[in-house]
């Protein structure tokens, strides 16, 4: 799809004695989709790869099926593709946008890395919505600090485009925001002794879902303050189908923990609702899209066969108990157990879908009704 933007051209000339940058800034002709991408392991596009924690992807068997990479590990916490990468292109996408903090990136990015290649992704596996989700990972990048590094990107594009320019470009650029599901394992998980608080001193889950919607809705008008005017919006899944939450909670297969269900339901209810408030606010050059992942996801589970698996409740890699660990060693001996046909397994790890579900989860978003992207669908929101 193409979308009317500025485009800027530069030249370094160097001299003996300067080095001089002539900037000129035209209208473009026809650009292709470009997305930034914010979020937690479910989009991280190989950020953690770039700071000292205990949530990587870095190693075999993740990425495995992931053709550009030829199948190494990119630092995706799945088998192949994430949703911001099948989405990407469905519409148009030249590449699949770079993690930020990648050595190339985090200081300049060319303008057609910015306006050509796709974007950038700030996503940051083991974050939340909340500055202390995933602590006991050590380091991740939470959702405030992923924003404050578009702000950085942003600047840089001010210095190659200008501001207008900017503005103009933003403008047609697609902000996806996939977070909340560590906020809400951190609150569902058992304490942890001298690490984490008792389960006596937590917030109601009334409270929690509160606290998560406005915290993330401050974030998106900081976004919105920044020049985003498109946004997707996911909501959580259904953690409490997920081999983790299963296992944590001892249940048999086909049995889903419905104080975990509960919960998120609770919480997408209210972030639909804070979705519409800001439509109703900041409409109509803005638009915040609610994508409807809960109801994808359970569908899936629940009539798995229909959408070709034989597997929905055990991981393709690392098991269904604890330690949870997916890995390839040297040799077998010191291997997880890794499922023959990754297509036909919903989960890839026990907390991460394969490529195969991100796929109909993209498809769904892209082109389903209003009861799984609302106001309208990406596909819809692409063209506007």
């Amino acid at each position: 799809m193409c979308m009317l933007n500025a485009y800027s051209l530069f030249t370094i000339f160097t001299t003996t004695t300067t080095t001089l940058l002539s900037l000129h800034v035209y209208p473009s002709t026809c650009v292709s989709f470009t997305s930034f991408v914010f979020g937690d392991s479910l989009v991280d596009a190989g950020n953690n790869d770039y700071i000292f924690t205990l949530s990587k992807a870095d190693s075999p068997p993740y990425g495995i099926d992931f053709a550009p990479s030829a199948g190494k590990p990119t630092g995706r916490f799945t088998n192949g593709r994430t949703i911001p990468d099948i989405i990407g292109q469905n519409l148009g996408a030249k590449s699949f946008p770079p993690p930020y903090l990648a050595p190339t990136n985090t200081t300049t990015t060319t303008t057609d890395d910015l306006i050509l290649g796709g974007g950038l992704n700030y996503a940051s596996g083991a974050s939340g919505i909340l500055e202390e989700t995933g602590s006991l990972f050590i380091g991740r990048v939470p959702l405030r600090e992923q924003i404050n590094y578009f702000e950085r990107s942003r600047s840089y594009m001010v210095r190659l485009m200008g501001e207008n320019g900017t503005k103009e470009f933003l403008k047609g650029a697609m902000f996806s925001v996939t977070i909340g599901s560590n906020d809400v394992l951190n609150y569902l998980q058992p304490p942890i002794p001298f690490l984490s608080r008792e389960d006596k001193d937590k917030v109601s889950p009334t409270l929690l879902q509160h606290f998560l919607v406005s915290n993330l809705t401050l974030h998106l008008k900081q976004l919105h303050k920044l020049g985003a005017r498109k946004f997707v919006v996911a909501g959580v899944g259904p953690l409490g189908c997920i081999p983790f939450v299963r296992a944590l909670s001892l249940l048999p297969e086909g049995r889903c923990s419905f104080r975990a269900n509960k919960l998120i339901q609770g919480y997408n209810k209210r972030l639909r609702e804070a979705l519409h408030r800001l439509n109703q606010e900041m409409g109509p050059e803005a638009i915040f899209v609610y994508a409807n992942s809960y109801d994808i996801v359970m569908a899936i589970i629940r009539n798995y066969p229909h959408y070709g698996f034989e597997n929905a409740y055990d991981p393709c890699c690392g098991g269904s108990f604890p330690p949870f660990i997916c890995f390839r060693g040297s040799n077998a001996e010191i291997s997880s157990f890794l499922c023959a046909d990754r297509s036909k397994y919903v989960f890839w790890d026990a907390y991460h879908p394969t490529e195969a579900v991100n796929i109909i989860i993209a498809e769904t978003l892209l082109d389903g009704d209003g009861s799984m992207s609302t106001p309208v669908n990406i596909r819809e929101l692409q063209t506007l």
